[in-house]
This record gives structure tokens, C-alpha cells and sequence, in this order.
């Protein structure tokens, strides 16, 4: 870093580290087009990607958890505050994705804004995201399995699916006596050789078990809808048990903000730019359809499941099994829906594990990550280098971390991000109001600053704990920009 602090700041008339660390890559979305990889997703094909990508371990484990945990039956205010939230950054991102049809997403459009350094910090926390959400939700596919198996008379030692860390009451993290979780590793493991090979089998596949999921979700509601007790639902919003985010209005905004990660598919359809066939007019279709479909989704399950059964009965790694197993009038789904619980958690590791290669494309482009990372394979067409550090990455997360830490430390990398590109979309209109945007936001400095600040609020509901690991985090990341991104970025060669 010495060797960077000397060539860049010698003196008044020459370059400083500060303003490098802040140059903004030039905006061309005509070269942004320019695609190296298969351009085969319809409109249709990007709701599914962002549905296969939100519609997972929020909607059949998260939801009970926070439910039993923060909000009680205010779970369903709790979502409703996240998707406020989300649709205000889906606005700003269906702009930038329409403008900039880059595979980079949040980080790309943070670069042609905001600087260098602000994007490879967003960039990093997109890692977060992506991979870590890949492992959050296989640690929860791989409790639906078990709890099959189990069903089945076909059990597992517990010391070989279940995290060898976890967290106590206070959030502290403890060792559990686990060796790793072998479901968790072995699933990520087989959706990152389909992505190996292609997107097009890839979304071919996801659009598969969306349609699945949706469709088992939509059989629940209906069939549940006569077990509702209203009595379940009050209080609506349980009083505060004494601590901060432990049920009352705290507990609702602790849970949106720990929710907030269930909705991040639609950011999952933006990295997949370079492949849409007309990014301009399938991008905004894809990303804001994508969150008007499972916000929907999301409140209807959790107000019928907290109305099937006490919400503190939800905490649970299985909470929609714990709901049909309180019913047997409703056993002939509990078959069906953990089939189908699989097939779209299967589905959001897929999608999440689509889009982390994409960025780190992006990244090693601009030479701020090594150049290996941006290969694409010669005949499949697929970032292929990045996608299997990814999914190494991502396997070795899911081995060893339980999903309440995975969860916060997602929801606070993502609600950064989207923050982030809010104040960009704002930026980009008044340094670059002349070029043509196929999709604008509408009333944009409202709708942007109500954005960014709705997205940082969510974050200060988040435990101490998850923002000294984002520190923890966030040092790595920078460290890294320092010693290697920072020699090598591309803008300043």
C-alpha cells in the first residue's frame, strides 16, 4: 500500500489516493450491451429468477422464526415494512438495470456514481448476498430433508446435519459439537456444476420448481385458511418482553430488517443483464414483477400460518411442518409441501449462486479482482472460475454456520447495497441528465431519498453483533482493495 500512497500523492499538481479511490468509471451503455455470455432470458424467464431466488428459506423457515422471536403475529407489518423498503430500491434499481445492462449490479452501478472505493465495499457486501444466502438456505433445505428422511425412518447423526457453531440467547457464538452439515455442502455442491454448464438448463430448471413452490404455497393458504383461529392474532403486536426487538414495535422493525434479505431476489435478475435478450424492457418487468409477486406470497402464508397455531409455536427450523403437524385433518400436505418446501429452496440456491459469479465478473474486469475470475468457458458460455469459487465460498459457510447468524449478516449487507444504489440513481440524474433511460423512477429525489433512508433505518434495528461482523467483514474486504484492487483497477491503467 506504501508503494500506491507514494506514486499517487507526490504532490498539489498529481493524482491523490483519496480521488482514485473515489474516480468514477465512465457511463456507456451502448459498450455495457456488449454481452460475452448467451443472451437467452425472456421477461418471463427474470420474474422467475427473481421469484427462484425469493421465494426460499424466508418464506417457509425465516418467517417462523421472526414470528416467534421479534414480531409475533406482526410478522405479516414486519414484511410489509421490508417490502416498502425493497419496492423503493427495486424503483432505483429497474432504472439503473434498464440504463447500464451490466452483469455487476449493485456494484456496477455504484462505480459509475459514486467511485471505486464505495463500489468494491458494496461489492464485498454483495458477497453477503449472494454466497451467503446460497449457504443460508441450504442450511435450511437441509432441515426440510432430514425432517423427510425422518418421516420416512431414515434418520441421519445429528453431528453430521446440523452447524458445528451457533448462537446462545445474547447472540454469542458457541460451539454445538457438530462435525458440518453434509446436506447443507452436498446441495450447493450440485447447483454449482448446473451452473457450470449453462444458464439456459439452469433456468430452465428454475422455472420449474417456481412454479412448484408457488403453486404448493398457494394450496396451503387456500387449505389452511379454514384453521385460522383469530384468536392466535391477538395480541397483533405482543408487548415488548424487556429488551430491545424482543416483540412490541421494536420487535416489528427488528423483524422487517431481519426479514429484509427475503426480498432481495429481484436484485438477483439484475446480474443477469448480459444475458437478457432485451435488457432494456425485460430488466424492469423482471425485478419489479419479481417483488410484487412474492410480497403478496410472503404476507398471505404468514398470516395464515400464525393464525393456525400460537406464533411462539414457529420457532422452528421447519415452521410450516410444525403448522400441518398441529392439523391432522391437513396430513395429506405434509408429504407434499416438504417435497415441495425442497424444490424451492433448491431453487433459491440456485438463483443465489447465478448471481454472485456475475459480479465477481464484473469486479475482475475492472481489475480490481485477479483476471481469472472473469474467464468465461469456452463452450458452455458461463463464468465458470468464479462460479466454482463461489460455490466452494458458499459450501464452506453452510457447513459450519447456523441460519440466525447467516440471516442478520445478510440482511445488513443488502439493505447497505440497496441504500446505496438509491443515492446513485440520484447522482446519475443530475451528472448525467442528458442520456436516455428506457425505465425512470417516478418522482425520483422522493423516491430515492425515502429509499436510501428507509433502507439505513432497517439497519440500526439489527443487533450490535451483526454490525461488529460487518466490521470484521468490511476490514477484510478493504484490506484486500488495498493491497491488490487498488494497484490494479483497470480505470487507472
Amino acid at each position: 500500500m506504501s508503494e500506491a500512497i507514494n506514486k499517487y500523492a507526490r504532490g498539489p499538481g498529481e493524482r491523490s489516493v483519496w480521488r482514485d479511490m473515489c474516480a468514477v468509471r465512465p457511463v456507456d451503455p451502448q459498450a455495457a450491451g456488449k454481452a460475452r455470455l448467451k443472451q437467452v432470458l425472456s421477461a418471463r424467464a427474470l420474474i422467475a429468477i427473481g421469484l427462484g431466488a425469493t421465494i426460499g428459506s424466508g418464506i417457509f423457515v425465516l418467517t417462523g422464526q421472526v414470528a416467534a422471536n421479534h414480531a409475533g403475529p406482526g410478522i405479516t407489518l414486519s414484511l410489509l415494512v421490508a417490502a416498502c423498503g425493497g419496492g423503493l430500491a427495486a424503483l432505483c434499481y429497474s432504472e439503473f438495470a434498464a440504463f447500464l445492462p451490466v452483469p455487476g449490479s449493485a456494484y456496477s452501478y455504484t462505480y459509475a456514481t459514486l467511485g471505486e472505493a464505495l463500489a468494491w465495499f458494496i461489492g464485498w457486501n454483495l458477497l453477503l448476498e449472494y454466497a451467503i444466502s446460497a449457504s443460508a438456505v441450504a442450511v435450511s433445505w437441509s432441515a426440510y430433508v432430514v425432517s423427510l428422511l425422518k418421516d420416512a425412518h431414515l434418520s441421519r447423526p445429528p453431528a453430521l446435519v446440523n452447524a458445528p457453531l451457533g448462537l446462545d440467547a445474547h447472540e454469542h457464538v458457541i460451539v454445538t459439537g457438530a462435525l458440518f452439515n453434509v446436506p447443507a455442502v452436498l446441495i450447493i455442491a450440485a447447483m454449482t456444476a448446473l451452473l457450470y454448464v449453462g444458464v439456459r438448463s439452469s433456468a430452465g430448471a428454475n422455472s420449474f420448481m417456481v412454479t412448484l413452490k408457488v403453486l404448493i404455497i398457494v394450496v396451503v393458504v387456500v387449505a389452511g385458511l379454514r384453521y385460522v383461529d383469530t384468536a392466535n392474532w391477538h395480541p397483533y403486536v405482543p408487548p415488548n418482553a424487556g429488551s430491545f426487538g424482543h416483540f412490541g414495535w421494536t420487535g416489528v422493525l427488528q423483524g422487517a430488517a431481519i426479514i429484509f434479505f427475503s426480498y432481495v431476489g429481484f436484485d438477483t435478475a439484475s446480474t443477469t443483464a448480459l444475458e437478457a435478450r432485451n435488457p432494456q424492457r425485460d430488466l424492469p418487468i423482471g425485478i419489479i414483477g419479481a417483488l410484487l409477486i412474492s410480497a403478496v406470497l410472503y404476507v398471505a402464508m404468514s398470516a395464515v400460518m400464525t393464525g393456525m397455531v400460537p406464533y411462539d409455536k414457529l420457532g422452528s427450523d421447519a415452521p410450516v411442518a410444525v403448522v400441518l403437524d398441529a392439523h391432522p385433518q391437513l396430513s395429506w400436505l405434509s408429504w407434499l409441501v416438504k417435497v415441495g418446501v425442497i424444490a424451492g429452496m433448491t431453487s433459491v440456491i440456485l438463483t443465489s449462486l447465478l448471481g454472485q459469479p456475475r459480479i465477481l465478473l464484473s469486479m475482475a474486469d475492472d481489475g480490481l479482482l485477479p483476471p481469472a475470475m472473469s474467464r468465461c468457458h469456452a463452450r458452455f458460455k458461463t463464468p465458470h472460475v468464479a462460479t466454482v469459487i463461489t460455490g466452494v465460498f458458499a459450501a464452506l459457510i453452510a457447513a459450519i454456520f447456523p441460519l440466525d447468524l447467516l440471516a442478520d449478516l445478510i440482511s445488513i449487507g443488502i439493505l447497505l447495497a440497496f441504500a446505496v444504489v438509491c443515492i446513485g440513481v440520484l447522482v446519475l440524474r443530475y451528472t448525467r441528465p442528458d442520456v436516455p433511460r428506457p425505465f425512470r423512477v417516478p418522482a425520483a429525489p422522493f423516491t430515492c431519498v425515502l429509499g436510501a433512508l428507509w433502507c439505513l433505518g432497517m439497519t440500526l434495528f439489527l443487533s450490535p453483533q451483526t454490525w461488529l461482523r460487518l466490521l470484521i467483514w468490511t476490514v477484510i474486504g478493504m484490506s484486500i482493495y488495498a493491497f491488490y484492487g487498488f494497484r490494479h483497477s483497470r480505470l487507472r491503467r
